[in-house]
C-alpha cells in the first residue's frame, strides 16, 4: 500500500482547500442530461425533417403550378399569332367590308406632296356580309337618339389649297372603306 507524501509549506495550505476523501460524481443527473439532449436532438431532427418535407411537397405544387400557367401562356400565345398572321388580318378586314388601299401620296417636311394618290377599288364580288357604320351601333344601343352625321371626308392632299377651302356640298367624292 502507498501512503501519500506529507505536504509541507505552501503545498499544505493549498491541498486543505480540496476535500480529502475520494468523491464520486452523482450519475443521476448526468445520465439525465445525456438523455435530454439525445431526446431533443431528435425532436428538432423530426421537426427539420416534417418542415423541409412540407416545403418540398410546396415546391412541386409551385412547379406544377407554373408548368400549367407557361402551357396556358404558350397556348394564348399561339391564339395570338394565328390572329396576327397576314392572311388572317386580311379575311377578317374583308369580312369587315374594307378593302386593300390604292397607292398612297407623302407629304414631304416643306409641304410638297411626292406621289399621286388613288382611291381604293371598290371589290363589290368578293365583298362580304354588309356591316353597319359605327354610328348606326352606337344608335341601336342608345336608344331613341339618332346617329350624328359624320363629318365628310376630304381626299384632297393636306399641301393643296382645296384642302384649306370649305367643302363643296354638291361635289361627290369616292368612299373608301376601311381608310
Amino acid at each position: 500500500m502507498s501512503r501519500k507524501p506529507e505536504l509541507k509549506g505552501r503545498a499544505a495550505r493549498l491541498a486543505r482547500l480540496f476535500p480529502a476523501g475520494p468523491r464520486q460524481a452523482a450519475r443521476t443527473p448526468f445520465v439525465l442530461l445525456v438523455v435530454l439532449l439525445l431526446g431533443g436532438g431528435l425532436i428538432g431532427l423530426l421537426v427539420l425533417n416534417s418542415a423541409l418535407s412540407e416545403g418540398s411537397f410546396r415546391m412541386d405544387d409551385l412547379h406544377r403550378d407554373t408548368k400549367g400557367l407557361t402551357d396556358e401562356e404558350q397556348a394564348l400565345q399561339r391564339d395570338i399569332d394565328s390572329y396576327s398572321a397576314p392572311d388572317a388580318l386580311q379575311r377578317r378586314a374583308r369580312e369587315l367590308g374594307m378593302v386593300p388601299g390604292g397607292d398612297p401620296a407623302f407629304l414631304n417636311p416643306d409641304g410638297t406632296v411626292k406621289g399621286v394618290p388613288t382611291p381604293a377599288a371598290r371589290q363589290a364580288a368578293q365583298e362580304g356580309p354588309a356591316v353597319r357604320p359605327p354610328e348606326a351601333l352606337m344608335f341601336s344601343q342608345t336608344i331613341g337618339s339618332p346617329p350624328s352625321p359624320s363629318p365628310a371626308r376630304s381626299d384632297t392632299p393636306l399641301g393643296s389649297p382645296a384642302h384649306s377651302a370649305a367643302p363643296d356640298p354638291t361635289a361627290t367624292t369616292p368612299e373608301t372603306p376601311g381608310r
